[in-house]
């Protein structure tokens, strides 16, 4: 029966079968070393016999291969257990080398990320690449159960759709059975739409964005974690959001230490509450604090973003913050003017290490206020297949209600400390790349 590396240090001084596929190989003193990689990490076995090490004549990293011996206690091996007096079977020969080599860190730089991402598929088999990808599962599995816990009901909603989701240019448009249809940039009219079914949904799934950029910090495909929630204020908004993104540190930290050290990772700050402060006296610290105007514009400036990251980690105790107060003027057409101040938008933006990472809003659920909105914000027809949906919905009855869009990569980029959000995707799709 087969043994998972994982599990070696219950059997040692017994007889064991693994199976996997080489990772290293190398000689020391007259004896073949072999690291051997299964979907847990790696074991070490020492190839004495001569005619055991010739099954090796020849054969790359990659080879899949089962190895039968004994498992001895080795503290300087991958999980303190070797195989010795081993016995290969090779299942399948790889007999052509690599593009890359897998058992030693590869570089991240920026003028080697293509070469990373050309050979995605061989490069993931490195023990630190995969990890990232491991820590991105627990990312999303820890979200999962947080709406879980919080009574969300999870949907799947269609990537194909009649009309554009926010509106604007940066959509990807494709013919439909002789009809335009476009891809999907969020679930936002879906989820709204199930607040009135559910009263609470979220969706973790691919979104479509046809940006012409080449940032470090856009890509044209990415997985967006979205809710959305009935009878809530804004404060209810940011205090849910403050609890997600406390729970994903938590979590990750506790089961991935050792992963995260390798990427020389730090636990960000992250309170129960974060702090919330107003885009204006952001603008206006940021432009005292600079020399750098940015007070009376209506967005924050990428530096800016960073700048009251910084100020948020040395001064309030956290590496997250809240941008409230945003200009009604900028709000789309589906987003909720404030009761007491229509100037500006019941809107925050969630910053996190220098970086947006979600925008948490109210919707406007009053019918009459959504089609006038529609109308005058995006210059929508009500009577569009795309937008009649969402109105019927608000006709007949929608409750106060509000939500958010969370980029998964971007969150996990931000927790690794990468450059680029790319390195924390996949297979990263961009105005240059579409495969592998």
């Amino acid at each position: 029966m087969r043994i998972l590396s994982r599990d070696l240090q219950g059997h040692i001084g017994e007889q064991v079968m693994i199976e996997g596929w080489v990772h290293k190989k190398r000689l020391l003193g007259g004896l073949t070393f072999i690291n051997v990689r299964d979907r847990d990490g790696l074991v070490q076995v020492v190839v004495k016999d001569k005619n055991e090490v010739e099954k090796l004549r020849g054969l790359q990293i990659g080879t899949v291969l089962q190895v039968a011996g004994t498992a001895v206690e080795e503290p300087r091996a991958p999980g303190g257990v070797e195989l010795h007096d081993v016995t290969l079977t090779v299942s399948v020969p790889v007999t052509d080398e690599p593009p890359i080599e897998i058992d030693k860190p590869l570089s991240h730089k920026p003028d080697n990320l293509d070469t990373l991402f050309d050979y995605r598929v061989i490069g993931l088999r490195n023990i630190q690449e995969r990890a990232v990808f491991e820590i991105q599962s627990t990312i999303c599995r820890t979200i999962r159960d947080y709406f879980y816990e919080h009574d969300f009901t999870e949907m799947h909603t269609p990537k194909l759709l009649a009309e554009a989701t926010e509106g604007g240019a940066e959509v990807f448009k494709l013919d439909y059975f002789g009809k335009t249809a476009t891809l999907a940039q969020s679930p936002q009219f879906y989820k709204q739409m199930m607040v009135g079914v559910f009263e609470r949904v979220f969706e973790i799934a691919p979104v479509y964005r046809a940006e012409l950029s080449a940032t470090v910090r856009h890509m044209t495909e990415y997985t967006s974690v979205d809710g959305e929630m009935g009878f809530i204020t804004l404060q209810d908004l940011e205090q849910f959001l403050s609890g997600l993104l406390y729970a994903v540190v938590e979590e990750v930290w506790a089961k991935h230490e050792e992963q995260l050290k390798r990427w020389n990772a730090t636990k960000p700050l992250i309170p129960k509450e974060i702090p919330v402060i107003s885009m204006q006296e952001i603008h206006e610290r940021y432009s005292k604090a600079t020399g750098q105007q940015s007070v009376g514009e209506k967005d924050l400036r990428p530096d800016e973003e960073k700048w009251i990251c910084e100020y948020a980690k040395k001064e309030l105790g956290s590496d997250a913050v809240f941008v409230s107060e945003w200009p009604a003027s900028e709000m789309k057409f589906y987003h909720k003017a404030n009761d007491e101040n229509p100037q500006i938008a019941d809107r925050v933006d969630l910053l996190f290490r220098g970086v947006e990472i979600t925008t948490g809003s109210m919707r406007e659920h009053q019918y009459d206020v959504v089609v006038k909105q529609l109308k005058d914000l995006a210059g929508g027809d009500p009577s569009d297949p795309g937008f009649a949906p969402l109105l019927n919905a608000m006709k007949y009855g929608m409750p106060p209600h509000g939500g958010f869009g969370l980029g998964l990569e971007r969150l996990t980029q931000k927790i690794l400390g990468f450059h680029n959000v790319k390195e924390a995707t996949l297979f990263p799709r961009d105005i240059n790349r579409l495969a592998p």
